[in-house]
């Protein structure tokens, strides 16, 4: 009895340590699988909001990034804009509905004037050319450039180069001191350098423009130039200095009786003009300064240039003087190019 009675406690000893182990391990385990589910939740949890965290930032980089690049693309095409002084194509039709709207008198006549472009000459597109002083000269200039036209005969016989010290040295015109360069005023005896510079440029450019055949490469050159300020001014001096040195040669010939162009006849009975050097103050100075051509000055520069220039004045729509030409009366074998113009001072370049 007492054997038995041993053994069995002994069994409940064994099965009571059992129990406690199974649920000391089973606690254990219960333990370790709750840290490391709280180490996985927390790893997962500190994942996902790195992951949301980048996300967040390369959203905001991507924006910052696409802001600053419409930023920049922005100032490069507002840059060049600017700088292009002869603008891309535009449609004709499409320009005068946006700058001539309303109903005023003038609208409306710019309106037709602009549908008689369209319809009758058909003009289908403009380039538009930067408002300043020198936009009548720009607008020639570029197309002399682009069309690929040739130097006049004149200037085929003559170095074109020389013709400021030749007017000191041969004709006496020390008055060409007093030359000035647009907003720039008396030069003294630098002058004929910086003109020299500024003839020679032009032969330069002239000379090479002549001489692409290709019009796409002549377009994408003057693109080129036409965008560089100072080579521009030059260029346009040039042109001016072109245009005294055949007033002087002209009024040279008047002085021994020979005939003259009736275009310089009436240049030379203005008070304002009566020679060479009451022109050049009175008038070319102001020329890219204060002031651009006026009306005998695109006629002086048609016959300078050996150019026909057909000029279309908006303004005087449904009159004889709608449709003119500088000079009035130019030789038949002479180039044409034709230019647009809304008050007669600005000038802009007709497509067709």
């Amino acid at each position: 009895m007492g054997t038995a009675d041993g053994v069995h406690q002994w069994k409940n000893v064994i099965q009571g340590s059992g129990s406690d182990q199974v649920h000391s391990w089973m606690l254990v385990t219960s333990q370790t699988l709750g840290t490391v589910w709280r180490i996985a939740k927390g790893s997962v949890m500190l994942a996902a909001s790195c992951l949301v965290a980048a996300l967040c930032y390369f959203r905001r980089m991507h924006c910052d990034f696409g802001h600053w690049l419409k930023w920049w693309i922005g100032y490069l095409q507002r840059k060049f804009k600017r700088n292009l002084s002869v603008e891309a194509e535009v449609d004709l039709l499409s320009y005068c509905a946006r700058e001539w709207k309303g109903e005023t008198p003038r609208a409306k006549l710019m309106r037709k004037a602009y549908e008689e472009l369209f319809w009758r000459h058909h003009i289908k597109c403009v380039r538009l050319v930067k408002r300043d002083n020198y936009d009548a000269l720009r607008s020639v200039l570029f197309q002399i450039f682009s069309q690929g036209l040739s130097f006049p005969s004149w200037m085929k016989e003559k170095d074109i180069v020389k013709l400021p010290e030749k007017l000191l040295f041969s004709q006496g015109c020390n008055w060409i001191q007093q030359y000035s360069f647009g907003p720039e005023k008396y030069t003294g005896s630098n002058v004929f350098g910086k003109l020299r510079k500024c003839v020679e440029l032009l032969k330069t450019q002239w000379t090479e423009f002549s001489g692409i055949k290709d019009y796409y490469k002549r377009g994408s050159m003057c693109n080129i130039l036409f965008s560089d300020v100072l080579l521009e001014y030059k260029l346009y001096e040039a042109l001016k200095f072109i245009m005294l040195y055949q007033v002087t040669e002209v009024y040279e010939q008047m002085k021994t009786n020979k005939v003259i162009p009736s275009l310089f006849q009436l240049l030379f009975s203005r008070e304002t003009s009566s020679d060479p050097l009451s022109f050049m103050m009175n008038h070319l100075n102001s020329v890219g300064d204060t002031c651009g051509l006026e009306q005998i000055d695109m006629f002086i520069l048609g016959y300078s240039l050996e150019i026909k220039m057909k000029v279309f004045r908006l303004f005087k729509f449904n009159s004889r003087d709608f449709e003119v030409c500088y000079p009035d009366l130019p030789p038949r074998e002479w180039p044409e190019i034709s230019l647009l113009t809304e008050n007669d001072r600005h000038y802009h370049v007709p497509i067709f």
